[in-house]
């Protein structure tokens, strides 16, 4: 079930069981352009091992294939890929395909995405796509899987840890986020 909390994009809100609450603390560490002029940056993580990545997709066309290569790069630098066994491969082919459909998803339903966020925390990757959208996405009710379309937020539910919406009071659009475990 989806849920909207009140932390801004980017944080995960409060540690549970008293861990520390140190926030990301990486400054960008590259500015290269990416292919179709969308701007990337990567920022390298804190003491407690956070690695965070960022895609703009300003001005840039092919946004779903776009996503997907830049996530799979992420991937191959976390160690998820190459994959060495079906359980690793099962969780990267599950954080692609969540990618590809939140990046669909504001594509379809939102005036376009406006930015990919990525971030490994331990063995959880949080995915983040900010758009300028004011629509609320939930999954299809009910979930009819002989119909054509309308599988996007219900695959994205039954994919991941947690999925949710945050909106910044003042500013137009949202940010749809999505959690996933690793492999065990």
């Amino acid at each position: 079930m989806s849920t909207t909390r009140p932390y801004p994009p980017g944080d995960r809100g409060p540690e549970p069981s008293g861990a520390s609450g140190t926030s990301e603390g990486g400054a960008p560490t590259t500015g290269a352009s990416a292919e179709g002029d969308a701007a990337s940056s990567a920022a390298s993580a804190s003491s407690q091992g956070r690695q965070v990545r960022r895609l703009n997709f300003d001005g840039a066309s092919g946004v779903v294939p776009l996503a997907r290569d830049f996530t799979r790069q992420a991937l191959y630098a976390w160690g998820w890929l190459p994959a060495a066994g079906a359980d690793q491969r099962a969780a990267a082919e599950d954080v692609l395909l969540v990618v590809s459909e939140l990046v669909t998803n504001a594509c379809l339903h939102a005036e376009g995405p406006s930015e990919l966020w990525i971030a490994l925390d331990n063995k959880v990757i949080r995915l983040e796509v900010s758009d300028r959208g004011t629509g609320q996405p939930a999954p299809r009710t009910p979930h009819r899987a002989g119909r054509p379309g309308g599988h996007g937020m219900f695959i994205v539910q039954r994919l991941c840890l947690d999925w949710g919406v945050v909106r910044t009071p003042g500013v137009a659009g949202k940010t749809v986020w999505a959690e996933l475990g690793a492999p065990a």
